[in-house]
């Protein structure tokens, strides 16, 4: 026990306490509510997948350290579906790192790349992580907050550009976007691109949500665009496409200098993991175009099964054009307080949420939204609504 009066949290991580994803997923536990706050599917991802993440371990590949870059095949594969998708060409060696998940891509990238008191703009709101990363790194988040414009979040490119000074070191950029669904433009983000060239800013993509796309949304790499392939590093994730989560497999794609920094990072945070797994993302990669688009139609009909329920029970609900989240507006059921909504829920109707504050600096502007997944079975998301239409009675 310390006698001192030192706080036993450092200053940079005091304002972080446990997430609010731990609290509601307890909380669902607890009262047996359905969970669709933390957005992790409820099945498991493709069988051949699987299987093949069982012949690694038996095969004995993977069972011990992994190469610290990660292991050839993997690196191989990411650099091929990025050429195959986007026309992008990645050096396996020196132009791909892999990750214990797009969380420590996030936190290596911004560890490296930011000197203390560097400024870091970024879309506000924003997965819990990057403001708790900015703050480890030493550096200062500046959001630019997406608003309600329309039935969708927007991006304000004077806002953005307002944002950036000279002591802006980074753009930090989600699209598609968590927990808006917003999919940022091909317009914005070449406006985002030209900003960057013009400041010479870096830039880190989380784009971990790539193939979930709806409508006639399109998802456009920010290192495809002018001037953008030498100054972006962009982030891709496994678990999100492919529905094996808890396998932890995301990966860095950048110019090799950006590469080596976010690896100077990396292997003192997990040095290595998910050794078999990679493998078996290395096969899932290879997956025919039919897996993605299959994917993709079975998501986008749990979003409209969803959203339509979210309507029915009195939510203003924004359709999302990407991920696997729908934001709703809980005024129109007489509510101000999500977080106050949110932990009511489980009670009122055995459902649980995300209140959007939680991605906010500023929380009276996320304060209304509330955010529930659909990734989830379809009986699951039919008896979610089913239960949130007695809030209305």
């Amino acid at each position: 026990m310390t006698s001192s009066a030192r706080p036993l949290v450092n200053r940079r991580l005091a304002e972080f306490g446990t997430t609010i994803f731990a609290e509601m997923s307890a909380l669902a536990l607890r009262t047996g509510s359905i969970n669709l706050g933390q957005g992790f599917p409820d099945t498991d991802g493709p069988e051949e997948v699987r299987e093949a993440a069982v012949r690694a371990l038996r095969d004995g590949r993977g069972n011990q350290y992994p190469p610290g870059p990660g292991v050839p095949e993997l690196r191989t594969a990411i650099a091929a579906h990025q050429e195959r998708r986007y026309g992008l060409s990645y050096d396996p060696d020196t132009e791909v790192l892999v990750t214990a998940g797009a969380t420590e891509a996030i936190a290596a990238a911004l560890l490296a790349l930011l000197e203390t008191g560097d400024e870091v703009v970024a879309l506000e709101p924003y997965y819990d992580s990057y403001a708790a990363c900015i703050a480890m790194a030493g550096g200062t988040r500046v959001p630019v907050t997406l608003r309600p414009h329309e039935g969708a979040f927007r991006l304000d490119l004077d806002e953005l550009r307002a944002a950036v000074t000279d002591r802006t070191r980074l753009l930090l950029i989600n699209t598609p976007h968590n927990p808006t669904g917003t999919v940022l433009t091909r317009a914005e983000l070449t406006a985002i691109a030209e900003l960057a060239v013009e400041r010479d800013l870096l830039v880190v993509t989380d784009e971990v949500y790539e193939h979930l796309v709806f409508d006639e949304a399109e998802h456009v790499p920010l290192a495809t665009l002018p001037g953008m392939r030498e100054r972006t590093v962009s982030i891709g994730s496994a678990g999100k496409t492919f529905s094996f989560t808890g396998w932890k497999v995301g990966w860095v794609t950048a110019a090799p200098g950006l590469v080596a920094a976010v690896r100077s990072a990396k292997q003192f945070l997990t040095y290595v993991a998910s050794g078999p797994f990679q493998y078996a993302v290395a096969e899932a990669l290879a997956l025919p175009d039919s897996y993605f688009t299959a994917f993709r139609d079975d998501m986008l009909t749990k979003r409209d099964l969803l959203a339509t329920g979210l309507a029915e029970a009195g939510f203003g609900v924004f359709r999302p054009a990407g991920t696997y989240f729908v934001t709703t507006d809980i005024r129109p059921l007489g509510e101000q307080d999500g977080f106050a909504f949110c932990r009511a829920l489980p009670e009122r109707a055995g459902v649980v949420a995300i209140p959007n504050a939680v991605f906010y600096d500023h929380r009276e502007a996320g304060a209304p939204f509330v955010r529930f997944a659909f990734c989830k079975r379809t009986g699951v998301l039919e008896e979610a609504t089913r239960r949130l239409k007695t809030l209305g009675a």
